[in-house]
């Protein structure tokens, strides 16, 4: 199945080289030139722009940083020659996703956002979340059997499976803040390093999908893939659909809140493990 990728970046170079890996061929485009030179090493054609990628191939997967890059990149693939199914693989709001639903001729179009990090999309142990037309979805499982150890179908509405994956990212996103502030208060009251970091990867009360950022937290440079800012942007996007079906978040507000912080003392394109920064630098000293 001939495939699009667009946009390169960590998670876009992840889903191309995964797809190139197993035979798939892969066309793929950045609104910035130069990001796909090892994929286009590795096998995979080039555009110039989205239009010309979706008019080569069968399925267009978008992965894109927000809502405003997404809706862009679709304005520009309007016009005739292309019968390509779009799956956005971004994260965005549940009503980004219906509404591009309404912009692609046909409403060829599946919501398929991830569940994992790009080493886990290269490893093939990510999964995902499948919203759209069932036609549609049952038609690209060549793509998500390649992709995902594991997918869900999450209803005709995309809207459904956006939703999903913000509720995952909060979880997510609330876990690390809060473990940041454990780890920063065992730090401030000297207890010993190496048996908190025994305890918090045994603790059943610590998730297991925080453990892959636990050593980033308690010391790491956080040079990962998943920036406060982004990760700021997700957890206001579930406040916002709490909000909008009439249920205030305080919680939710709060951890926004704090990658916000984040992303504007100097960590911005940190890896949201980068929070524990901001506890480690409250902490005044004892008189």
């Amino acid at each position: 199945m001939r495939t699009a990728v667009l946009g390169m970046g960590a998670m876009g170079r992840a889903l191309a080289g995964r797809l190139l890996a197993h035979g798939h061929e892969v066309i793929v485009w950045n609104r910035t030139p130069g990001r796909a030179a090892e994929l286009v090493e590795a096998g995979a054609a080039e555009a110039s722009s989205p239009a010309q990628a979706t008019r080569e191939a069968e399925v267009a997967l978008m992965s894109l940083a927000d809502d405003r890059a997404v809706l862009d990149v679709v304005e520009r693939l309007s016009g005739p020659g292309s019968a390509a199914v779009v799956a956005d693989m971004s994260t965005v709001s549940p009503d980004t996703s219906r509404r591009l639903q309404d912009m692609i001729p046909g409403r060829r179009f599946v919501s398929a956002p991830i569940m994992g990090a790009p080493q886990a999309v290269l490893d093939g142990t990510a999964s995902g979340l499948l919203g759209g037309d069932r036609a549609l979805v049952d038609r690209l499982e060549p793509i998500w059997s390649t992709i995902f150890s594991a997918h869900w179908y999450c209803g005709e509405d995309p809207g459904g499976a956006t939703a999903f994956k913000l509720l995952n990212n909060y979880l997510l996103m609330s876990g690390i803040a809060v473990v940041a502030e454990a780890v920063a208060t065992a730090e401030a009251a000297g207890l010993d390093r190496n048996l908190l970091r025994e305890l918090l990867f045994t603790l059943p009360t610590v998730p297991p999908g925080l453990r892959n950022r636990l050593d980033d937290i308690l010391g790491g440079d956080h040079q990962g893939w998943f920036s406060t800012h982004l990760g700021a942007k997700d957890v206001r996007l579930f406040a916002e659909v709490a909000e909008s079906n009439g249920l205030p978040l305080p919680i939710a507000r709060l951890v926004q809140r704090r990658y916000q912080e984040a992303a504007g003392a100097s960590w911005r394109d940190a890896d949201i493990a980068a929070v524990v920064e901001l506890v480690r630098a409250a902490r005044t000293p004892r008189p």
